[in-house]
């Protein structure tokens, strides 16, 4: 037993309606009493990358070349502890009475406790558990002679993201070369190699080129006042995206290139630079750098896995092994691309002239800059200036907020409202500065009362950056918080709200479902005491929309886990949200995705509504059932909801969130098992759902319908 082994941990779980954080409590590994909760693992990578057959027998080719004698291991970050059982194994640490028959010994390092717990069932189930000393600490906690004996020989891991470093291979690397390995340690992996591709792709400048947006939009509103490009942005940062997802939309302005290698084998450098000189292949705009990385996991270089998007071959340099050479051909949502937008509107190149591309790694992240010259890289610094009140969104969000025709729905629902209050007072009840912004450039008499319950200050700090621009004063903008709200107006009986509204969207609240972006609800119904008798409510109805998908990719990226590699990892599957081959007792979660990313998709019924929200009333359960009918016949894998905001009673306008919408995520109900749908026989299934108001929890049942012979 650790030191660990009866400690608690401390997990902050967000109620997404109220936005209240608690701290739940988990009990120490060995204590049998408490599993831990579904929810803390079910919306993680875990059984995604459990999933990824090519990137287990890579990782365990590797292991077999490397840990050929006995030796000591350590795995840092051991998760559910397969690589831990693989060097095991290899070692022939395999005896079922529990008795070593080697020397050798395998120390597996996990920081997180959900996973501690879940790695000890899964040892216990392989008869492992004896052979394997786990440790539930981080590894530059571990000390030699107190959590282990000695310096270990070798190293494997996998403790790597989309962008490699993110993670914090550098730093941990760092400390396990200086305090926990031999002097010329084994690794598995053996070397990581960066690569990038510069690419012309309209979408992909969209999603940070708000500047172009909104002069195609041209409607009075400004997001971006004169000389302040950069007031709303994405952060300077690499971005996980499934670029295979966009591929007839990317024009390649170059052959991949080479960026940085990094050697797990011995100590890695904290920062770096390197200045590439890259040839353009062909005349065009460069609005965004893709990005990935290949592992070479053994030192003989026999064993290769790639996270390339599939227009890439395997590189020059390395011998095609078709065993063991493993490309990102099958579709996996652990490791992705990753994709580093251009400022402004991007660079022009010509073919066959070269670019100086500068590229700089810290210990947790990597960055581009274009240098052509000296003067350039002057305006670039100019442009890249970070102003008072900046805001920094997401990549979607920001292509939302310069899609013409999002803005023309907005502004009409919005003109449709206002037109019929005279001198309103307005609360934004959500973190949409375009609401904001929009509501005091065009009703010059209102009142504007911002919940901004995620941007705060900085929300209030951009109003004031936007408000010239937008013919607006900030004494009429009042920022409160919802109790002071509650207070203030309740004390003065001639004070209402008129207007209600949101989009909705909340800061930082990028990875939810769809209904639990429904937060707004929940403060109509806890303000209803300072709402007008005839208060304007919008959105006023939301209608939760589904069809059936074909989901392959999707779907065996979160089935069941039976074996791996020779290994039993069944008693993960409840634990960490697995779908397929689920007892019929267990059901898989909702899980968030956005579904034109989700590898091959088709829709293979007509969409319909299963209920219906009414926020003109307070927060009330909601259920509804029909019926969904088949258009198209295939294997139906799941059913993909969300929900279409109508956005006022008069108008009908009808804000569409659906799968063919890519700046929102939907939400994916995975079968447990794949049905095949659309013949005669089986034309139509009927659905039915039911919103729980105090957890935000949707809960769905489906009954595929045969029709008798």
């Amino acid at each position: 037993m650790t030191s660990a082994a009866c400690s608690r941990m401390f997990q902050l779980q967000t109620d997404p309606l109220t936005g209240k954080s608690e701290w739940l409590v988990i009990e120490g590994e060995d204590d049998q009493l408490q599993t831990t909760p579904k929810s803390l693992l079910a919306t993680t990578s875990y059984l995604d990358m459990l999933n990824d057959s090519l990137r287990n027998a890579a990782y365990r080719l590797a292991i077999d070349n490397t840990v050929t004698t006995p030796s000591h291991v350590l795995d840092i970050g051991a998760g559910t502890g397969l690589l831990s059982m693989m060097a095991a194994r290899a070692m022939g640490l395999s005896d079922s009475n529990g008795i070593s028959t080697s020397k050798g010994m395998v120390t597996a390092c996990e920081s997180y406790l959900p996973m501690v717990k879940l790695m000890r069932e899964v040892l216990r189930a392989n008869a492992m558990e004896g052979k394997i000393r786990l440790i539930n600490k981080r590894s530059d906690e571990l000390e030699v002679g107190v959590d282990i004996p000695s310096r270990a020989d070798i190293l494997v891991s996998e403790i790597l993201d989309s962008e490699l470093l993110g993670e914090g291979l550098i730093p941990t690397l760092q400390h396990a070369h200086d305090k926990l390995l031999v002097e010329n340690p084994q690794t598995v992996p053996y070397r990581a190699t960066t690569y990038g591709q510069l690419v012309e792709c309209t979408y992909l400048r969209e999603m940070h080129d708000l500047v172009h947006g909104e002069a195609e939009a041209s409607d009075g509103i400004h997001l971006l006042p004169s000389g302040m490009p950069n007031l709303l942005a994405v952060k300077k940062q690499q971005f996980a995206m499934h670029c295979n997802a966009i591929k007839d939309e990317i024009k390649l302005l170059s052959e991949p290139f080479k960026v940085f290698e990094f050697d797990f084998w011995r100590r890695p450098d904290s920062f770096r630079e390197a200045d590439l000189h890259i040839k353009a292949k062909s005349d065009g705009t460069v609005h965004a750098i893709i990005s990935w990385w290949l592992l070479q996991l053994d030192s003989e270089g026999t064993t290769f896995y790639s996270t390339g998007p599939n227009w890439i071959p395997y590189p020059s340099d390395v011998k095609e092994l078709k065993t063991s050479f493993v490309s990102s051909g099958d579709w996996c949502d652990h490791w992705k691309q990753c994709v580093w937008f251009i400022p402004s509107s991007g660079l022009l190149v010509l073919k066959d002239k070269e670019v100086w591309l500068h590229a700089a790694h810290t210990e947790t992240s990597i960055s581009y800059d274009f240098k052509t010259s000296c003067n350039e890289k002057e305006d670039a610094d100019l442009f890249l200036h970070t102003p008072d009140g900046q805001l920094f969104l997401s990549p979607e969000r920001i292509a939302l907020y310069g899609d013409s025709c999002w803005r023309e729905l907005m502004l009409n629902a919005i003109k449709n409202a206002i037109h019929q209050k005279v001198d309103p007072l307005c609360l934004i009840a959500d973190d949409s500065i375009f609401l904001a912004v929009s509501v005091a450039h065009l009703s010059k008499t209102s009142q504007v009362m911002p919940l901004f319950p995620g941007l705060g200050n900085k929300g209030m700090q951009y109003l004031q950056k936007a408000s010239i621009a937008n013919s607006y004063t900030m004494d009429r903008i009042e920022f409160l918080r919802r109790k002071e709200l509650l207070s203030g107006l309740q004390g003065s009986p001639h004070r209402k709200i008129d207007l209600f509204i949101a989009e909705p969207f909340y800061y930082g609240n990028d990875n939810v479902l769809p209904w639990q972006n429904l937060r707004f609800w929940k403060e109509r119904t806890l303000l209803d005491p300072v709402l007008s008798k005839d208060a304007l409510i919008m959105p006023c109805r939301g209608l939760l929309k589904a069809c059936a998908m074909y989901l392959p990719d999707l779907w065996k990226s979160r089935c069941c886990l039976k074996e791996i590699e020779g290994f039993d990892n069944s008693v993960v599957n409840t634990t960490l949200g697995a779908c397929g081959g689920l007892p019929l007792t267990e059901d898989s979660p909702f899980l968030p995705y956005f579904i034109w990313q989700c590898g091959e998709t088709k829709i293979l019924s007509k969409t319909t509504t299963i209920l219906e929200f009414d926020f003109s009333k307070p927060m009330s359960p909601c259920s509804g059932k029909t019926k969904v009918q088949f258009r198209e016949s295939g294997m139906c894998h799941g059913f993909v909801l969300w929900i279409d905001y109508v956005m006022d009673k008069e108008n009908n306008t009808v804000l569409s969130t659906g799968p063919d919408k890519r700046h929102w995520k939907q939400g994916v109900k995975l079968l447990n098992e794949p049905v095949e749908v659309g013949h005669k026989d089986l034309s139509s299934t009927e659905i039915e759902a039911s919103f729980d108001p105090l957890n935000g929890e949707l809960i769905l049942r489906n009954a595929f319908l045969r029709h008798q012979r």
